[in-house]
């Protein structure tokens, strides 16, 4: 009587093994989806709410943060209030009941809109120079390249604020201070070594056959490059895209120094909505809430695109 065999492979994870990673990555979730949470909470939540100890996980919903954050408020007497007929909104409304009147918008749609120039502008730049750079790199013979490739890397390790008086000597001298030209060239030159090193390891994974065939049909080598190389890269340049733009959105310590009005951001922005007695926290919240809309949608769009990048070239055929 023989015993009966079964084959376990060491490759495919036990079933234990899938269900500890699963509460694992489930708790992750969780626990990095806490604080975005509480962040869109507290935008619908009253100023003595959004600062009441306990913290309040119950409360009675209200656009007053939102209200406060698109708008600029002044207070005047309940007869100067009265005498204004009916509130024309929503927000009138809210404002009124706070003995406040609304005077006019606030600066906040400007600095978002710059956020989203400057940031966009500068991961084009950033990832279009970057393609090309990283092209040369893997099909070229460069001289020094891997020096090159070093030296290129290594402006990613100073910190930003060992660069920022030079940077802002220089950029007041050539009168691009507080512009949105000089945002973008600045992050289009910090991001442009990440985009070369990103790109040169998927240009690298990418057969040198597939253009010299196309070369040997008639096409230059630009026309191989734009029709062969590029269709093949488009994960690559997707997920090079995403981590260039994170930094480009999020960026501060540049934002607060190099710009104060025509050109500024989001970010150094956010943080200077103050109320009556202290800080907004229901409009600082409401402005941190949209401000992570775009990069949010941005990452869902190209989702494939960056989980096909990170993984490409892991298995080898």
């Amino acid at each position: 009587m023989s015993n009966a065999t079964s084959a376990h492979s060491v490759v495919e994870p036990s079933t234990t093994t899938k269900r500890i990673a699963g509460i694992i990555v489930v708790l992750y979730a969780i626990i990095t989806m806490v604080p975005l949470a509480w962040i869109f909470m507290t935008s619908f939540k009253s100023p003595p709410d959004s600062i009441s100890y306990p913290p309040k996980l119950v409360f009675t919903p209200t656009l007053e943060g939102y209200c406060n954050l698109f708008t600029t408020r002044t207070r005047q007497t309940p007869e100067y209030i009265q005498s204004l007929g009916p509130p024309q909104s929503t927000c009138d409304e809210i404002t009124r009941s706070r003995n406040m009147v609304i005077a006019g918008p606030s600066n906040y749609w400007p600095r978002f809109t710059n956020s989203m120039v400057i940031a966009f502008g500068s991961t084009f730049l950033a990832v279009f120079l970057g393609t090309l750079a990283a092209y040369g790199f893997s099909r070229f013979r460069v001289p020094l390249a891997d020096d090159l490739l070093f030296f290129i890397l290594s402006t990613r390790m100073m910190p930003p604020i060992a660069v920022a008086i030079p940077i802002y000597l220089m950029y007041r001298e050539l009168g691009l201070s507080d512009t949105a030209l000089g945002m973008i060239l600045l992050y289009t030159a910090v991001n442009v070594s990440l985009a070369v090193w990103l790109l040169k390891g998927f240009m690298d994974e990418i057969p040198r056959e597939y253009e010299e065939a196309a070369m040997i049909d008639g096409y230059t080598r630009l026309q191989a490059f734009r029709k062969v190389v590029l269709p093949q890269a488009t994960t690559g340049i997707a997920a090079t895209a995403i981590f260039c733009l994170i930094f480009a959105w999020n960026e501060y310590a540049f934002a607060v120094l190099l710009t104060s009005g025509t050109a500024q951001t989001a970010p150094p922005f956010i943080p200077t909505i103050i109320g009556e007695g202290g800080m907004d926290w229901p409009a600082v919240a409401a402005g941190t809430t949209i401000f992570l809309v775009p990069i949010l949608v941005f990452t869902i769009l190209l989702r494939k695109q960056l989980l096909r990048g990170i993984t490409f070239g892991a298995v080898r055929k």
